[in-house]
Order: C-alpha cells, then sequence, then structure tokens
C-alpha cells in the first residue's frame, strides 16, 4: 500500500486517540493490520507518524501507547540573560528566508520554485547515492575527488588560452555557499579588518561578514558594477585587501558587469595586491547570457571563485565550492576543517550525480525558457500596475527584479498592508550594507504561481496609492 494509505490510517487512529485516556494502550500491529486489511509495512509507517507527532509512544516489547499529556506550566528564562550577555551582533530574520502559506502570492523568496528544479534526477540520484559507499564513507576534507573534478573542469571549459585553468586539488567543498561565504571571509579577511562590497549586495554576504566580525565597507555599484577608480580610492582609503562581489546577474539588481568594467576592477585588485571574492550564484539561471567567470582570467589566485549548486539542483542539496589556489586555499580549507571536518558525502555523491547526468544540460536549455517567460511576465505586471515604478535593468539572468519605488514611501507599511492583502515582498532595506540610497523592492519571479504575477504588482501598487 502506498504512503497515503498509512496517512490515512494515521488520521483515523487520531480520532481515536483524542478520544482516549492518556496511557491507553494501542491495539497491537497484528490487530491494525487485520482492521485495516493493510500491510504490516503500512502500519508501522502508520504508527511513525503518530509518534513524529507527538501522540503515542512506543515501549520496546510492551506496546505503543498514547502519550501523557504533561501539565502545562509557564515558562521562566531569564536566567540566560545574565548569562548570555548583550549579543556582539543582533543578527535580523531576513524577509528572503521567510516560509509563508500556500494562498499568499510569494514575490521575496530566494529560491525557485519546486517545478524549477530537476526534481526527477535528484530523487534518482538519491535512490543511487544510498546504494553506495558515500552513505557510510567519510569523505576527504576537501571534497569527493570527483566533484573537486568537475568543479574544475567546469571552469577549465571556459578558460582562455593562456591562461591556467585551477586544478581539483584547488576545490573546496561546502555544505552551501553561506558556510563558504563565512569560512573564506574569517579567512581571507580577519575580525576587525575591512572587506568591500557592492552596494547593494547580497544579505547572506553581510551576515558572513558580520559573524565573521569583518568590518564592512560598502562601494557604489550600478548595474553594469563598480567604477574602477571608486573601487581603488576604497582600496586605498581602507589599506583592505579583499572585495566580495557578484559579477553576474547580481542580487538583488540583476545587473551583469559589462566586459570593460571587469577587466578594470580585476586590474585594481591585481594593483593592490588583494583577493576578489567572486559569488557566482547565478551560473545555473543564465537567460538571455551565459555567465563566464571573472576566475576564468586570472590564474595568480587573486579570484577566489565561490559556486553554488544549492538553488539549482535542490534546496536540501546544499552543495557548494570554492576555488582557490595557494596559501588562501589552505587557509580556507583548514578553517573549513575545523568548523565542520567534512561535508556529507551522500550529498556531495547526489550533487555529483545530477550534474554529470545527460538530463542536467536539458534541463538547464528548459530552466532559461522558464525563467525568461515569468520574468517578463512579472515586468509586464510591474508596468501595468505600478507605472511610477523604476526598474534598474531587464535582468538577462538570475531571479530578481530590483524595483525602486517613488518616493516618498513608508517601506514597513508597504510591506505590512501588503501581506495584510495576501502578498509577500522583501524590502530593499535588506541589501545595504549602509543607508540605504531609495525605496527598493527585489521581486522574485521564479516564486510559486506565476499566474498570481499580475495580481501581486495590483495589490503592491493598491497599497502604494494609499500612501498617497
Amino acid at each position: 500500500m502506498s504512503d497515503d494509505s498509512s496517512s490515512r490510517i494515521a488520521a483515523d487512529l487520531r480520532d481515536w486517540i483524542a478520544a482516549a485516556p492518556p496511557g491507553a494502550q494501542l491495539p497491537a500491529t497484528r490487530a491494525l493490520v487485520t482492521r485495516y486489511a493493510a500491510g504490516p509495512v503500512t502500519v508501522q509507517k502508520a504508527l511513525r507518524i503518530l509518534t513524529a507527532q507527538g501522540l503515542v509512544e512506543s515501549r520496546p516489547g510492551v506496546g505503543t501507547f498514547v502519550r501523557t499529556v504533561r501539565a502545562a506550566r509557564p515558562h521562566d528564562y531569564g536566567w540566560q540573560t545574565a548569562a548570555l550577555g548583550a549579543p556582539r551582533n543582533r543578527v535580523t530574520l531576513f524577509s528572503a528566508l521567510r516560509t509563508v502559506p500556500n494562498d499568499r502570492i510569494a514575490l521575496h523568496s530566494g529560491y525557485p520554485d519546486r517545478e524549477l528544479l530537476p526534481e526527477r534526477l535528484v530523487r534518482s540520484a538519491f535512490a543511487r547515492a544510498a546504494r553506495g559507499d558515500a552513505a557510510v564513507n567519510r569523505p576527504p576534507s576537501g571534497g569527493l575527488p570527483d566533484l573537486q573534478a568537475w568543479f574544475a573542469t567546469e571552469l577549465a571549459a571556459v578558460t582562455p588560452a593562456g591562461v591556467m585553468p585551477p586544478s581539483p586539488s584547488d576545490v573546496v567543498i561546502f555544505p552551501g555557499s553561506q558556510s563558504g561565504l563565512n569560512t573564506t571571509f574569517q579567512s581571507l579577511v580577519g575580525s576587525g579588518r575591512p572587506l568591500l562590497v557592492e552596494s547593494p549586495t547580497y544579505w547572506g554576504a553581510i551576515l558572513a561578514a558580520t559573524r565573521a566580525g569583518v568590518r564592512v565597507v560598502p562601494v557604489p555599484s550600478g548595474t553594469d558594477g563598480p567604477r574602477p577608480e571608486d573601487l581603488a580610492r576604497a582600496f586605498r582609503q581602507t589599506g583592505a585587501r579583499a572585495f566580495y562581489a557578484q559579477p553576474h546577474f547580481t542580487n538583488p539588481t540583476g545587473g551583469q558587469w559589462n566586459p570593460e568594467r571587469s577587466a578594470g576592477v580585476l586590474e585594481v585588485v591585481r594593483e593592490h595586491g588583494a583577493f576578489l571574492i567572486e559569488d557566482d550564484w547565478a551560473h545555473d539561471f543564465g537567460i538571455d547570457s551565459v555567465p563566464i567567470p571573472l576566475a576564468t582570467r586570472d590564474d595568480a589566485g587573486h579570484v577566489v571563485y565561490l559556486r553554488s549548486l544549492t538553488k539549482s539542483v535542490s534546496p536540501s542539496v546544499r552543495i557548494a565550492a570554492v576555488v582557490a589556489r595557494g596559501p588562501a586555499r589552505e587557509r580556507i580549507l583548514a578553517d573549513a576543517q575545523a568548523e565542520s571536518m567534512y561535508v556529507s558525502g551522500l550529498l556531495q555523491a547526489v550533487a555529483l550525480d545530477v550534474v554529470t547526468h545527460p538530463g542536467w544540460r536539458t534541463h538547464l536549455r528548459a530552466l532559461g525558457r522558464q525563467l525568461a517567460g515569468r520574468r517578463d511576465l512579472l515586468i509586464t505586471a510591474v508596468r501595468d500596475h505600478i507605472p511610477d515604478a523604476h526598474l534598474a535593468v531587464v535582468p538577462r539572468g538570475g531571479l530578481n527584479l530590483w524595483v525602486r519605488l517613488p518616493e516618498p514611501v513608508d517601506l514597513p507599511r508597504l510591506v505590512r498592508d501588503c501581506e495584510d492583502d495576501g502578498v509577500i515582498i522583501a524590502p530593499g532595506d535588506e541589501w545595504f550594507p549602509a543607508e540605504p540610497t531609495g525605496a527598493f523592492l527585489r521581486l522574485n519571479y521564479s516564486g510559486p504561481n506565476p499566474g498570481a504575477f499580475p495580481e501581486g504588482a495590483r495589490l503592491i501598487g493598491r497599497a502604494l496609492a494609499r500612501q498617497r
């Protein structure tokens, strides 16, 4: 019988449990098999569901019983305030991480909808990985060699002649890009030292820098990238030795550096003996452009390259890689070992299985077409229903639109009013490392129910109108 049968049995037993006194014993498995005309495995699954829900408890060798309800009493954790002291850094909950009910129009999330994921490939990969050695063996600290080789080969395939591509040993595997950012900032910058970042920039990078005790210094950046002279001035004034950036499909603006800006930035980084920490978060989300990482233009170790598979493969497969050379790589690996020792071999095997499957490239081609349709639908909706808003750029890839609202606007009130009306949006303030330069929204076009995009934009426009 299917999992649906187990769920139906669990639902029926819940009604029985609700009427039974605490501590009552459930019928034996054999009796339940007869009662529901189900197999023992199906009944056991139903009992595990009830156990997970805290409704029953199993006593080996005795039976399964209705869990005793403990009397409620107030909690007093006030003593912890003195023990913990004031937090060094107060971290807020970012809008992009919110989970909302299915009946809301979700334009806030940073993750693609399930229909944009290679679900069939992922499920098959998990099944194969569970039967292999990765399910029980401890992987090397730097990552599975075959996965390291895949990341290195991907870069090597687009590295121009005359530039030495990275080797597999230059790759360090991480459990997601956030962990990679934390470790890289800690290893290459260090607590109390300055890190240059684009403004606006990815909120996760701001959070990682905060946790590492790194002092963030914003560098203004347009949709074509930062001006090299602004970056050079920031290096001179701060003495920084690292610059974090997203050259392709920047989160949040969706911008992409033009070739001249890219070359100028690399030259400035080299002149100052610094690192460019390149976050290629949207490598798999190209629409009208194929991103070529800046890491392919550097073999002197100035570019430290971060590449994630979490958003494009599955949020449950948190796998990323940092590609670095020389002592920088050794420091990153040492800090990674100290933090987590190694990354789940099972998840690494799943990620490798997916990206080396012949269907992966087919999936990416279809994904680009799907994202194009969603992007254009949301752009049209914004222009129709929020005509006074300004779209920074039509993104050639990525997942987001960056919309500047007409001022004056009470942004917190707008977010609350939209949520009351059933649409969830992300205020742009969260992407600025210092004071925001205007009232912005980051709207994600990869979320669920794209058919509701026009209604979502209409509700945003109506909420704005109420502030006039």
